[in-house]
């Protein structure tokens, strides 16, 4: 009679041991669908907070597992005693550059030095901002490549941003001390003009042994054809010197020819040919920057347009209320769309 009540005592632990595992197991399904299943082409700076809600029902889980197990009191505090310690030693263990990383990616997102489609220069890196991630920030340099930037490095070194509302595109050059420099800034100022530059600026910056250095300056508004912007006044600046008959040269140049005193160093003058219409290099280098940048905005426009949408409709009555209902549920599913967009893919 006894060993029968010991094994009825017995198969109900195990029943017992047996529904709990059967819960526990359906939860951490669920949670893990609903958290990250139906998110499979989420931006990693949207997926790393599900996945710590997600290590977090496993470990409540197991709490609640540990706490249904057919032992003494005892050996239940030492279990979740050993699972406190496992944590610990795993938090402690783990890799501190990814931990500083992290602290340092949600600083980014308070202060937000920088936002995506920036131009940034950190140390010796220069690009376009395409992504921001909880552990690095991804940015496109000119010669296209993506260079992921721990986000430790940009917190501890200054960083030179660039924003959209406008930059400064400057030259250097130097000429000799026999041409007059009123004329020389008269003539940059010019170039700077010709070239698309605003408010264009002349600043003599040394006076060598041999050459007096200008550097002139304009205000670039589109700040996305700047490496563009500089090409092209180099350009002007060469066109409006050489038109003048002004030698551009370095001040050790030697030429071994014999030359009249009014011949110049300057390269005769061409009619060239209507070039064909070729796509930006900016269009080419920072085509994923340019993407991000293009996805970041429409998400705030969208944002800000069903806010405003969603005060009208509190006000709205009848029919007008149903069309900017549409409207607010249209906008949600586009900003939605966009959210879940995979990176390099325009939904």
């Amino acid at each position: 009679m006894r060993g029968w009540e010991y094994l009825q005592d017995n198969l109900f632990t195990l029943a017992a041991m047996a529904v709990a595992f059967v819960v526990a197991g359906g939860i951490i399904a669920g949670a893990h669908w609903l958290l990250l299943g139906r998110k499979k082409n989420m931006e990693q700076a949207r997926l790393f907070p599900r996945q710590i809600a997600m290590l977090l029902v496993i470990l409540f889980c197991t709490i609640g597992i540990i706490l249904v197990l057919p032992v003494s009191e005892s050996a239940r505090n030492q279990l979740i005693g050993l699972l406190g310690i496992l944590l610990s030693g795993t938090i402690a263990f783990s890799s501190s550059s990814a931990m500083t990383n992290l602290i340092a990616g949600f600083l980014l997102r308070i202060t937000r030095p920088f936002r995506i489609g920036d131009f940034i220069r950190v140390q010796d890196h220069f690009g376009r901002v395409s992504e921001l991630g909880l552990f690095d920030t991804e940015i496109q340099s000119e010669t296209r490549e993506l260079i992921a930037i721990p986000n430790a490095v940009l917190v501890r070194h200054p960083v030179a941003t660039t924003h959209s509302a406008g930059a400064i595109v400057s030259a250097t050059l130097s000429l000799g001390y026999e041409l007059d420099h009123t004329r020389i800034q008269d003539l940059l100022g010019r170039a700077a003009g010709r070239s698309g530059l605003k408010d264009p600026f002349i600043h003599i910056i040394e006076l060598g042994n041999f050459s007096i250095s200008y550097r002139v300056s304009g205000v670039l508004e589109e700040v996305k054809g700047m490496i563009t912007a500089k090409s092209r006044l180099h350009e002007a600046i060469l066109d409006t010197l050489h038109g003048e008959n002004i030698e551009i040269m370095s001040p050790a140049y030697m030429n071994q020819r014999r030359l009249g005193d009014e011949q110049k160093a300057v390269p005769p003058s061409i009619t060239a040919d209507t070039p064909s219409a070729a796509p930006a290099a900016e269009d080419i280098i920072f085509d994923k920057a340019e993407e991000a940048a293009q996805q970041e905005t429409e998400k705030e426009t969208l944002l800000n347009h069903i806010e405003d949408l969603q005060l009208q409709a509190k006000s709205a009555e009848g029919e007008e209320k149903k069309v900017l209902k549409a409207q607010i549920q249209a906008g949600t599913e586009r900003l939605d769309a966009l959210k879940k967009a995979p990176e390099n893919e325009t939904p």
